[in-house]
């Protein structure tokens, strides 16, 4: 059985937004920017909650890479129970969801690019 992935986007971190069009969108939230988001050149984000099939997650992770706005430091995700596609600019972390060293390297890559450390807080999934 095939498990789709599922994340966010958000509309303004994109240079190419054509791209959503060629992505399952599930649901669409607009979030007021506040200070704490430290992005003072936006009045507001759009956050598109989005399905991906899994034969679909490498090709659409990269395709999201290119996209991503290249001035301005973003990031995209989505997961499944398994993996857990986190997407920068230019670079890819394509991360087994039980492996807190990979977590940690696509975090302080995010960090380093000036992207607030709250808004990079990925963590392992807890074994049951």
């Amino acid at each position: 059985m095939t498990k789709n992935f599922t994340g966010v986007v958000i509309k303004e971190s994109l240079e190419r937004p054509a791209l959503l069009g060629k992505i399952t969108i599930t649901k669409t939230k607009v979030e007021k920017i506040t200070a704490r988001h430290q992005t003072p050149w936006l009045k507001k984000w759009t956050l598109h909650s989005i399905e991906v099939p899994e034969g679909e997650a490498e090709i659409i992770a990269k395709k999201l890479s290119l996209a991503l706005d290249s001035r301005h430091s973003w990031y995209a995700d989505f997961k499944n129970d398994k993996i857990h596609y986190i997407i920068f600019h230019g670079r890819v972390f394509k991360i087994n969801r039980r492996s807190a060293k990979q977590y940690a390297e696509a975090k302080q890559y995010g960090i380093s690019l000036g992207i607030p450390a709250y808004q990079v807080n990925f963590r392992p999934m807890i074994k049951k």
